[in-house]
């Protein structure tokens, strides 16, 4: 049997079991690997609202943002109304290694943030590009397209760092200068997207529905306003228990995502924090693009739209 221990102010139980069903990692080696991460992945974290993905035995995966009742009381929080469905939710902020440890023995495998620190009111500080491959394609094709956002992004002056998501594809991050409204943000992401798809239209495509993207990258622009995105370091409830890592450019090459796990990853972070340098200075958005991007409709948008269309077709019909 595993004993219970002590480790920065939190009572540990469990730790010899498997996190989740074929996970292949303790709850012991998941905790070891948060505590030898937590000086990259906390700033990460810091202020942002907090959403996790938790595996408790016997019971399937569940996204949580509500703190649950037991919380202790020294854990971080933000009370923010939710209009879809009328309450108000406590959404933790990770913002000591004591959370993220207590966060750990909750079984938390996933941790999913806001985009802006704060209030909404701040505005996301990065703009992100969420590059999807199709279900049986190589991450190879995760990576062209990776590079073709950086083409885009370089073509108007701006520039970003990427990482693997720990599941089958890559994000880019473009810093941003505090100021820039939130709906200027999100237009300027589905303008690179666009951009980023002419340039090579049969390897990205901005199509929102699945079934039409013929087998190309998903160049996913929805990451904005009140999406999330996993952090940066963060676990992935996957077998082997990948993370999303950080890689420069010139090694994007050759790379797979299980190259990065909770196993591997601690003993590559030995010469420093790779994320934070290869971010570059925060950015203003240009003109050009953010004007091109208001003039592309939301592509969740319009395919909820279009769903209702052939809805209210198929009722007719019949």
């Amino acid at each position: 049997m595993s004993g219970d221990e002590v480790r920065h102010g939190v009572k540990l139980s469990s730790l010899d079991q498997e996190v989740f069903p074929d996970a292949g990692v303790t709850k012991r080696e998941l905790l070891d690997y948060l505590e030898a991460v937590s000086e990259r992945m906390l700033p990460e974290l810091r202020d942002r609202l907090l959403t996790v993905l938790r595996v408790l035995r016997g019971q399937g995966p569940f996204m949580q943002k509500n703190l649950p009742k037991y919380t202790p009381d020294w854990v971080e929080r933000v009370s923010v109304w939710a209009e879809t469905s009328k309450r108000d939710v406590s959404y933790a902020l990770c913002n000591d290694l004591r959370t993220l440890i207590w966060f750990g023995n909750q079984r938390a495998i996933e941790y999913h943030t806001s985009l802006y620190r704060g209030g909404p009111e701040h505005g996301p500080t990065h703009l992100i590009l969420d590059l999807d491959p199709p279900e049986d394609g190589p991450f190879s094709l995760a990576i062209g397209a990776a590079k073709l956002v950086r083409e885009a992004l370089r073509n108007d002056g701006l520039d970003g760092a990427v990482k693997t998501s720990g599941s089958k594809g890559v994000h880019v991050f473009v810093p941003l200068a505090p100021g820039q409204s939130t709906e200027d943000i999100a237009a300027a992401t589905r303008a690179v997207a666009a951009r980023a798809e002419r340039l090579d239209p049969a390897l990205g495509t901005t199509e929102f529905v699945r079934e039409r993207r013929e087998g190309k990258v998903f160049l996913d622009s929805t990451r904005a306003g009140g999406a999330t995105v996993i952090s940066v370091y963060s676990p992935r409830h996957r077998p082997g228990v990948p993370v999303s890592f950080p890689v420069a450019w010139g090694d994007l090459d050759g790379v797979k995502p299980g190259d990065f796990t909770v196993r591997t990853a601690p003993g590559l972070l030995d010469a420093g924090d790779p994320w934070t340098a290869e971010m570059p200075e925060p950015f203003v958005l240009p003109e050009d693009l953010v004007a091109e991007g208001h003039t592309i409709p939301i592509a969740r948008v319009v395919a909820m739209h279009e769903g209702k269309r052939r809805a209210r077709a198929a009722r007719e019909s019949s």
